[in-house]
């Protein structure tokens, strides 16, 4: 007998449960946003909203589905099934967030505070889960498939990213590798990192850098077999060049970074306390991933 679907929710913590979390009480947080000019009524409205907008949806499951909850901190430990209905109940995001941890999984994102988000990601409102949950397990659901990025160690070490992959120094330092890009001679360089992006990634951290560099470069659509690649602030001196510091990667093609610095990190969509380690010698390579995410339109 296969399982029954399972619905499993994926919600952020508030500004508001961490200002209590922080304060102890809500007159003492009160207190602490009055001094800064901001109120903690407005504050505690948005975490209301969020909270009635997760109750809709929890309760639009349907009734032989099985369910669970995760919070954005405990994605790296939660372990999602093939059967799994992801809804995603927050800000386009945390869709991000999410979707390094699937693996060909139905997302549905649910937009709690709409005309504050984009509403890229999250694309439907909390009334629309009666519609929409018990369709999403069905072969004519309409889905969006979304490329991502995907970052290989030369250990094995893999990540997922729905946004972008970032390669560069833990902290402020300067990140020292050689770069190969699929066609022309490798460079060593010094910057402050590098980033590979998506489609769904050129409305974000990707598209600020190509307004800064005014670059020709077109970025890719969502659904594009495509990424883009820039270098940030790139540093010439005797021992490190700017030749090579944006492109695209296509089907097949990888970006390749070679270690020269005591430590880089690779991480996705911001989550850096998911990030791949790398020391000095160890080389990460940079593509598309067999796996997209199954966005319902």
């Amino acid at each position: 007998m296969s399982l029954a679907p399972r619905a499993v929710l994926v919600h952020r913590t508030t500004e508001y449960q961490e200002l209590l979390a922080r304060h102890g009480t809500h007159g003492q947080a009160a207190f602490f946003l009055a001094a800064r000019g901001r109120s903690a009524d407005e504050v505690r409205e948005r975490h209301e909203r969020s909270a009635r907008a997760l109750a809709e949806v929890a309760a639009a499951v349907p009734l032989r589905w099985r369910r669970a909850q995760v919070e954005r901190a405990d994605l790296d430990r939660f372990l999602f099934g093939p059967e799994d209905v992801v809804v995603v109940v927050g800000q386009d995001g945390l869709v991000a967030n999410a979707a390094k941890y699937l693996t060909g999984q139905a997302v549905v994102g649910i937009d709690v505070e709409p005309g504050r988000n984009p509403g890229v990601l999250v694309r439907h409102r909390p009334a629309d889960a009666h519609r929409l949950l018990p369709s999403a397990t069905g072969v004519r659901t309409a889905v969006d498939s979304l490329t991502m990025a995907e970052a290989v160690t030369d250990d094995g070490q893999r990540l997922l990213a729905l946004n972008e992959v970032y390669v560069g120094a833990p902290g402020h330092q300067t990140a020292r590798y050689t770069l190969q890009a699929p066609s022309g001679p490798a460079e060593r360089q010094a910057s402050s990192g590098v980033l590979v992006g998506t489609g769904t990634g050129a409305t974000g951290w990707l598209r600020s850098l190509w307004h800064q560099r005014s670059s020709a470069v077109p970025l890719p659509a969502p659904t594009a077999p495509r990424l883009a690649w820039s270098v940030r602030e790139a540093w010439p001196s005797p021992a490190s060049g700017t030749g090579r510091v944006e492109g695209l990667l296509g089907a097949g093609d990888a970006l390749r970074l070679t270690v020269e610095s005591d430590r880089l990190v690779a991480f996705g969509d911001g989550m850096e306390s998911d990030a791949l380690e790398l020391t000095w010698g160890q080389s990460v390579r940079v593509g598309i991933a067999e796996t997209a995410l199954r966005l319902v339109g």
